[in-house]
């Protein structure tokens, strides 16, 4: 909660908000306990969840059907939801192009591998899915265990950012 005593928002940016924003906008609404509220949203989206995400998800007993591809732009302007804090989850190693929030919330780079690009057997497209989740809930884990007002602003931002490199962290375990 903040000092007015609202949730802290929390937006999640891909390109396309089909997989790797709607996971964590997912994880975060369950792991939040109230302080947080999640979106998410792409600055090209594909117009539809991919099924993937979907089907994990309700394997994993989240409520799926108010999630929808939808634009960064619904977050603009009067009756918006005052953002606190922007995620990007783009995988800068596979050259995406990640959007980039106008304003003064909180931003970080939480890059994920695309797991909608995954090839191969159903099996392998659910392992893609599976390790993008893990990655994502790892560090919104974190994120959320956060002491956030008693941080300054630099120490969280700093904070914020030794999230996002969790990745390597991982993948070396």
């Amino acid at each position: 909660m903040n000092d007015a005593g609202r949730p802290l928002n929390v937006l999640f940016l891909c390109t396309g908000n089909s997989a790797r924003s709607i996971l964590a906008e997912a994880i975060m609404n369950r792991a939040a306990r109230g302080r947080f509220r999640a979106y998410s949203a792409g600055s090209h989206p594909k117009g539809e969840v991919n099924p993937h995400a979907l089907d994990l998800l309700r394997s994993l007993h989240y409520p799926v059907q108010e999630f929808r591809s939808k634009p960064w732009d619904e977050f603009e302007g009067a009756g918006a939801p005052k953002i606190d804090f922007v995620f990007t989850v783009c995988d800068d190693a596979a050259a995406e192009i990640c959007p980039i929030w106008p304003g003064q919330p909180m931003t970080a780079h939480w890059g994920i591998p695309d797991p909608a690009a995954a090839q191969g057997s159903p099996a392998e497209i659910a392992l893609a899915f599976a390790g993008a989740y893990r990655m994502l809930n790892n560090r919104i884990t974190l994120f959320t265990n956060l002491p956030i007002v008693s941080l300054d602003k630099l120490s969280l931002q700093r904070r914020l950012d030794e999230i996002g490199q969790q990745r390597e962290t991982a993948e070396r375990a």
